[in-house]
């Protein structure tokens, strides 16, 4: 059974999606948002996203009549079944999730949603926020309940309509199972257990994969020292199946607009209870170390020595964004590692499809360029940031002639190395030996 009305308030990544795949399954979705600007383009179906199928989503829920945006919530919410608060929680001070546009959300609606109505925490809280919203809500005609999302940008709209598993908690079963039903199209494993072990969940599951890419980068650094080849190393780990082959795929380092505030919350939920979570610590500091290795590697890549000076030294980068298919820089190791090579002195010009125009982010840090073989004209070398796809089918012969050093730092292993040998290009990767 369809939901009446659901909204959903806030239209970044986690609302945007959520609202259009749900109207793809049927549900009348209202989407509100305090931007109007925003709530305009919207309406007209024009999405700034960078997500593939959104637009198309967003475009045909409008056009069925099962999704429109609406400026503000509480006006929003007034005869809706379901209400899903999928607003931004940040990084705060001391690492802990920033509540503060979760609570003011619920301080608007509190009053204005009607008996027997389900609110929904979809953003990412730290455990204890759903019985913290039943509280500020003060009804106990409203249930509350947490229904985290395992979206991953470049391909949210694929993990929505085809999930793991679709997990649900709350104190009230009814409303448990009314959230779950929404999905029930899917067919996917559903997990019903109570809010705070709903909410354990996202943060177990993200600062588990955090740990598993800090562990293979580690064991990519061990590979170099031992002539061992990392790429090898992980096709035999992940035929295991009690390991699985994703997640093995080492780099610069992890990052995104998730992981690294997944990490800092439950690292600090686990020291104000006085749980010394040192094996987090552990990945999160690894993750820190592994962007300074990749600007050494880049360094001694150019004959400068793992410590030495970049001053003056022009360098191509090749992507920004912190993975292909996104335009999403927050917390982007590729960002963060040119970051650090400009501290160095060097002179950076980057690359990144998913890019264009004056990113304020940039403005101090490189000049972005929409051609790539711009980037490599001059530099002493390319350094391979983010794994999109057009960097493979370069003219890598064309590439060699514009470049003054030819060698490629290809921090996520993304290159062929043959090919560019074939180029005449000295190819430098993550945990394996160098090639031509």
């Amino acid at each position: 059974m369809f939901a009446r009305r659901i909204v959903v308030v806030g239209t970044g990544y986690v609302g945007l999606t959520t609202g259009a795949c749900l109207a793809s399954l049927g549900h009348r979705v209202v989407c509100s948002d305090v931007d109007a600007a925003k709530v305009a383009r919207l309406s007209r179906g024009e999405v700034g996203i960078l997500e593939p199928g959104l637009g198309e989503l967003v475009a045909e829920g409008i056009a069925a009549g099962r999704l429109e945006f609406v400026l503000g919530s509480a006006g929003a919410v007034a005869d809706a079944e379901v209400v899903f608060l999928c607003v931004p929680t940040p990084m705060g001070s001391g690492g802990g999730a920033d509540l503060a546009a979760v609570e003011s959300v619920v301080a608007e609606v509190a009053t204005e949603l009607p008996a027997g109505c389900v609110l929904v925490c979809k953003s990412t809280v730290p455990v204890g926020t759903s019985a913290r919203v039943a509280e500020l809500v003060g009804r106990p005609d409203v249930a509350v309940v947490s229904n985290p999302e395992f979206l991953r940008e470049g391909s949210a709209v694929h993990d929505f309509l085809n999930p793991d598993r679709i997990v649900v908690g709350s104190a009230s079963q009814d409303a448990a199972e009314r959230v779950a039903a929404l999905y029930a199209r899917l067919g996917a494993p559903t997990v019903l257990t109570d809010a705070p072990s709903a909410e354990m969940v996202k943060y177990a599951a993200n600062c588990f994969l955090a740990t598993k890419l800090s562990y293979v980068n580690a064991v990519a650094e061990l590979c170099e020292r031992l002539g061992a080849n990392i790429s090898d190393v992980t096709e035999g780990m992940g035929y295991d199946r009690r390991i699985g082959q994703s997640f093995l795929q080492p780099g610069p380092g992890w990052g995104g607009s998730c992981l690294p505030k997944d990490t800092a919350a439950l690292l600090q939920v686990a020291q104000s209870v006085g749980f010394d979570f040192e094996l987090l610590g552990a990945a999160i500091d690894s993750n820190a170390r592994q962007r300074e290795q990749m600007v050494a590697k880049v360094a001694d890549a150019c004959g400068v020595g793992v410590a030495g000076s970049l001053d003056g030294v022009r360098l191509g980068l090749l992507g920004l964004t912190f993975k292909a298919g996104t335009d999403d820089l927050r917390d982007s190791p590729a960002l963060a590692v040119a970051e650090l090579l400009a501290a160095r002195g060097a002179e950076l010009v980057a690359c990144d499809p998913g890019l264009r125009g004056d990113e304020a982010p940039l403005r101090d840090v490189v000049t972005l360029v929409d051609d790539p073989y711009e980037a490599a004209k001059g530099s002493a070398g390319l350094v391979v940031l983010t794994e999109w796809q057009q960097f493979r089918a370069l003219d890598w012969p064309r590439v060699a002639g514009l470049l003054a050093g030819p060698v490629v730092v290809d921090t996520r292993n993304h290159l062929d190395p043959d090919v560019l040998r074939r180029a005449g290009i000295s190819w430098r990767g993550v945990g394996r030996l160098p090639v031509g």
